[in-house]
């Protein structure tokens, strides 16, 4: 039990599981999330093992008094049924892949159908498997489409051998995308009927998913970690524009019932449904994407830009670091900060991100971050959540607890790590 528990210890370690460590062949077959994921599974053998070892008890005769087994059974059983449950609902969930693209960065992005029955909020995320790369291996991702949306989509940089040999298999039925297609390779079911199968499990819950109890938000994602705030954008940009259609459908049912008195009655407003005059509590949302490749911005150019162009209220304000660059006011960036604000103000487009949104250099300044947010939403609930490494995690928790011992703002800090 011993050697079998140390085994899966070590090759479970950053080291070995991230293969951070470099063995000559074969021993390379050592390190990488596979080794990590199959020698996770020798706790089968531990609790085999584990009852035999209570089996022959020296000092208690009586089979009935020998209890191991009845200690390990509930786990077992609560695991076997995970594991059975997650085996029937990945064949209920049937998608198809819809489109595919391969950006800078080594990320690829997958958008498949969306089953009827798959329900998710914003935030949450789910289990994928492909057959063709392994038939036993499940790996999470945040879910990037809002809920509103008629697909599924997911972002996966290639940290691992897993996503590796993912990213292989679907470079094998890529292309170089056409004109005004982003992307370095691209494919889509109308072109490609050869796209690898996949299977998915879930939702699953993840912090923020409870996103809209809060006044206001600040998100914060660091490279991939991006990703479970572009579902919240996205899903926010959607509830701005059915507010402004149901308000633009309220005041036209109101102008037409003071035309036509003799037909409608003083009730009429109050007619009109609690769900359309339904008000989004989120009034305000600040995104900080922090990463360290100009290419990163690609990934979601899209929905960037249309947040940009649809949301005329103002709600989401989004800010771009880059922190491969020297920071704005140095003499080394200035000349590049000089066409980056002559574009932007030309075109509307910043020259870094190629996006609406305006790029800044180096890494936020937290604590100014925060100041300004409290001075413009006093007595505000704020949901602070965060998606990275964990070092900054630290940074933002502390800054949170210093804040709400200032004053009436409260910050709520939630985070997520990869």
């Amino acid at each position: 039990m011993v050697i079998c528990m140390a085994i899966a210890f070590t090759l479970a370690t950053k080291w070995f599981r991230r293969s951070l460590i470099k063995l000559p062949k074969p021993f390379n077959r050592l390190t990488g999330y596979n080794a990590f994921w199959f020698s996770h599974h020798l706790f089968v053998i531990v609790y085999v093992l584990l009852v035999i070892h209570g089996v022959f008890l020296y000092l208690v005769h009586k089979w009935y008094l020998k209890t191991t087994w009845m200690y390990l059974a509930v786990p077992v059983l609560l695991y076997a049924g995970e594991r059975t449950l997650r085996f029937f609902r990945s064949g209920f969930y049937t998608v198809r892949l819809l489109k595919v693209a391969i950006y800078h960065g080594n990320v690829l992005t997958l958008q498949m159908s969306k089953p009827p029955q798959f329900r998710y909020k914003s935030g949450q995320y789910m289990f994928v498997q492909c057959p063709a790369v392994s038939p036993l291996e499940w790996h999470p991702f945040s879910i990037t489409s809002a809920p509103g949306d008629d697909y599924l989509s997911i972002h996966i940089r290639q940290l691992g051998d897993w996503t590796q040999e993912l990213k292989r298999v679907f470079s094998a039925v890529c292309e170089p995308p056409v004109a005004g297609k982003s992307g370095l390779l691209r494919a889509d079911e109308s072109t490609r009927t050869s796209l690898p199968k996949l299977l998915i499990d879930g939702p699953y819950g993840a912090p923020a998913q409870d996103y809209g109890k809060y006044d206001v938000l600040i998100l914060v994602g660091l490279g991939i970690g991006a990703t479970p705030f572009i579902s919240i954008l996205k899903d926010l940009l959607n509830n701005i524009v059915k507010m402004e259609e149901q308000a633009d459908s309220i005041s036209d049912f109101s102008r037409t019932s003071e035309q036509s008195a003799g037909t409608a009655d003083s009730n009429s407003f109050n007619r009109v449904s609690p769900k359309q005059r339904k008000t989004l509590k989120t009034t305000n949302a600040y995104f900080y994407w922090v990463t360290r490749e100009q290419g990163s911005f690609d990934w979601f150019r899209g929905i960037m830009n249309e947040i940009a162009e649809l949301d005329q209220r103002g709600v989401i304000e989004m800010h771009n670091y880059l922190t491969s660059v020297y920071k704005e006011g140095d003499a080394r960036s200035a000349l590049i900060t000089m066409v980056q604000a002559l574009n932007h103000a030309k075109n509307g487009l910043d020259i870094v991100s190629g996006t609406r949104v305006r790029t800044h250099f180096a890494r936020p300044n937290w604590k100014s971050v925060f100041s300004k947010v409290c001075a413009k939403h006093a007595n505000a609930r704020i949901g602070v959540f965060y998606c990275g490494a964990p070092v900054l995690a630290k940074e933002l928790g502390k800054l949170c607890a210093e804040f709400n011992q200032k004053g009436s703002t409260k910050f709520e800090f939630h985070k997520e790590h990869f």
